[in-house]
């Protein structure tokens, strides 16, 4: 899967391992590491879908991205490339037809109110 990324400084954790743990801890820059590293060898979103992780959809103000766990309660968050997302005629989105995904934060939204 092709990934991309919304700000320099999270391309940076995924290309340099020391910049990574400063950031993050060495803890959550390992899962970061491997999440990425899932997402990369996946053809398409479904692929991950039932990987370590938790993959999934979010709703309400976040509808239109994705999660992923980190380590507790931090998540990677990242949205398709697909403008319009794929969806079927129940609104579902069609996890088959994601081929790739921009990686946008890492943050314990559950703290956001």
């Amino acid at each position: 899967m092709n990934i991309s990324f919304a700000g320099k400084d999270l391309k940076k954790y995924a290309n340099d391992d020391r910049s990574a743990v400063r950031k993050l801890g060495a803890r959550r820059a390992e899962l970061f590491k491997q999440r990425l590293d899932d997402l990369r060898a996946a053809e398409t979103l479904e692929d991950v879908r039932h990987l370590p992780g938790h993959y999934h959809e979010m709703r309400e103000n976040r509808k239109g991205q994705w999660a992923c766990d980190l380590d507790q309660p931090y998540r990677l968050i990242f949205e398709p490339h697909e403008n319009p997302i794929p969806a079927n005629e129940h609104a579902q989105y069609i996890w088959l037809e994601i081929k790739g995904v921009e990686i946008v934060e890492i943050v314990n939204y559950h703290k956001e109110g």
